[in-house]
């Protein structure tokens, strides 16, 4: 199963990290408007992400709840119809909430460096490293570290939760 090293944090000047961001990505900005779906999962979670029309994912993943960097399993099926999709799976499964958000993604070696602006929520960011096939994990929470650092991200602005727990917690 594919994993990444993730941490995530709350922003306060977006401005200023895609600055720093820009500087040690490997690539220009992607734009990305993305709307995630979650659905009740026995294990772990389940979203519909649709990026448009003819672009989706459905996500299933398992990690800790935890403020400091994780590790994250995932599975991922690509669909060129997620509307569809949607239907089928709300006809069969309950939503819990939808997240929406407006992503800046930049690539720095075999880690995405999100910058997210969630509808209702604010302004965060992620930091994936994703792993290679046998990878050990502390290499990854060692890149995840180095980027926090070039990125002043400090560790009390780091958050636990996926934006779908932070939104619920809103309602």
């Amino acid at each position: 199963m594919p994993s990444n090293i993730e941490i995530k944090a709350k922003i306060n000047n977006l401005k200023k990290l895609q600055i720093l961001a820009e500087k040690i990505s490997d690539t220009s900005c992607e734009i990305q408007y993305q709307k995630d779906i979650f659905y009740q999962s026995k294990k772990g979670r389940l979203k519909l992400r649709i990026i448009n029309s003819e672009i989706g994912n459905l996500i299933s993943y398992f990690r800790p709840d935890t403020k400091k960097a994780k590790q994250s399993n995932y599975k991922i099926f690509k669909t060129e119809n997620p509307n569809s999709l949607q239907g089928i799976l709300s006809e069969s499964l309950e939503e819990i909430v939808t997240v929406k958000k407006k992503r800046l993604i930049y690539l720095v070696g075999q880690t995405r460096i999100h910058l997210d602006e969630v509808e209702n929520l604010g302004n965060f960011m992620e930091i994936e490293v994703v792993l290679k096939p046998n990878q050990d994990s502390q290499e990854g929470h060692k890149i995840a570290k180095d980027l926090m650092e070039k990125l002043e991200i400090k560790s009390e602005d780091l958050i636990s939760c996926a934006y779908a727990d932070l939104i619920l917690k809103k309602k």
